[in-house]
């Protein structure tokens, strides 16, 4: 007997995206060095995958502070304090170091408030849908993040219309508004960083059309939490100087390399959002041994030491960028930590990766469907703690792959 079980993972199989998936797994087994199982981490940035030692420039612990001795402390802390799960919905406790930790981002983001969820994925997922009714609107860019483009469909399934703006078009969007009225509010949702090319959204334009239409502007600033703005606060108030009709949302790994995201918003929606964000409310907390990381890093992002680290990481991510920029290739970001190299096919982005790999360095070979088909590119994370060695290292193995690329490729 055939169980549904089975014949619905069959069907599966036949989708598009996963025929395409299973395509390139069958023609280059070898290269597509996708759900690696690391099998040590060592000092720096040092990692061992299938017992081969390589440098990880694919880490987007940016400060470096997973391997800092006071973070790793504070969570043997945290463990003794709290032990290692919450042990319930935060609709019914939090632990003091929670309600804590979301007071002092709040000070150092310069919101009313902040409320912490589980990861930003999960902030999305349930502060999108929890903010608009079937009388509400979403307009959405084209660019913004999965989980962003994931919690509209949340939201569009209650009855709120949702419209997708072309990527920082502030004409179309102003027109996409005019269309869509009435509606009782409405939500600009974007990205703070565009993590693949590196783009800022226009913010004061958006900020100021939002003003003007009876909308809120949304933005999931989770690749500048921490390495943009003063003290690491994103690129929302330095860009505007106030978060006056702004939801700012942030990542609490990546930079922070702890655990978790919040979002930042006025007082009168810090009780709402708990009641209405399903994540929030029906979701696991975070680790309360992590809270007292969060605390710890937070002392680092308001002293005099993160820019000290902040410039670390610039110096290597400019030591970065000019030397990939002098081998010929094209390079695409330089503003936060994450840069893209264009390498265009499927194969020859996943070979480039391989043989990166293979020669001690990893980073990351992104194909469709994370990027346009036949737009794939080799992402690269600076880190604070790489070494010169390390990055020189890398550009003499990219230099190897410039030299193989046609010359249309060269910057």
């Amino acid at each position: 007997m055939t169980l549904p079980i089975h014949t619905m993972a069959e069907a599966l199989q036949q989708t598009s995206l996963m025929r395409f998936i299973r395509h390139f797994e069958a023609m280059f087994p070898d290269l597509h060095m996708k759900d690696l199982a690391v099998d040590h981490i060592g000092p720096g940035r040092e990692m061992v995958i299938n017992n081969h030692r390589v440098i990880n420039f694919g880490s987007d612990s940016f400060l470096g502070l997973d391997q800092d001795p006071r973070v790793l402390q504070a969570l043997h802390k945290g463990i003794d304090r709290w032990g290692s799960h919450n042990g319930s919905s935060r609709a019914f406790t939090s632990v003091a170091a929670n309600v804590e930790a979301e007071e002092r981002i709040a000070a150092w983001l310069k919101t009313e408030s902040a409320l912490i969820y589980p990861s930003v994925t999960l902030t999305n997922a349930g502060a999108i849908p929890g903010l608009v009714t079937k009388h509400d609107a979403i307009f959405c860019d084209e660019f913004a993040h999965n989980s962003i483009q994931e919690a509209t469909k949340i939201a569009k399934a209650g009855g709120t219309r949702v419209f997708t703006f072309r990527h920082n078009d502030v004409d179309h969007l102003t027109a996409q508004i005019q269309a869509a009225r009435p509606y009782r509010h409405a939500l600009i949702t974007i990205d703070g960083v565009y993590s693949m090319s590196g783009e800022l959204p226009p913010l004061r334009e958006f900020h100021e059309l939002s003003l003007r239409n009876q909308a809120i502007l949304y933005v999931d600033d989770a690749h500048g939490t921490g390495v943009l703005g003063s003290h690491g606060r994103g690129t929302i108030y330095d860009a505007l100087g106030t978060y006056e009709n702004v939801l700012a949302i942030g990542s609490l790994s990546k930079a922070f390399s702890c655990f978790g995201g919040f979002i930042g918003c006025p007082n009168e929606l810090h009780q709402l959002l708990k009641i209405r964000s399903n994540s929030y409310v029906f979701g696991g907390p975070v680790p309360p041994c992590y809270f007292d990381a969060i605390l710890t890093v937070l002392d680092i992002f308001t002293s005099s030491e993160y820019d000290q680290l902040i410039q670390k990481l610039q110096n290597n991510l400019q030591h970065l960028v000019n030397g990939i920029r002098a081998i010929g290739l094209d390079v695409l970001g330089g503003l936060t930590p994450i840069l893209s190299i264009p390498i265009g096919h499927e194969e020859d982005t996943l070979r480039a990766g391989a043989f990166l790999f293979e020669q001690g360095y990893y980073v990351q070979s992104v194909t469709f469907p994370a990027v346009p088909y036949h737009g794939g590119v080799l992402r690269i994370q600076a880190n604070a703690n790489h070494t010169e060695e390390q990055i020189n290292g890398l550009l003499g193995t990219l230099a190897l792959i410039a030299a193989q690329q046609p010359e249309s490729s060269a910057a």
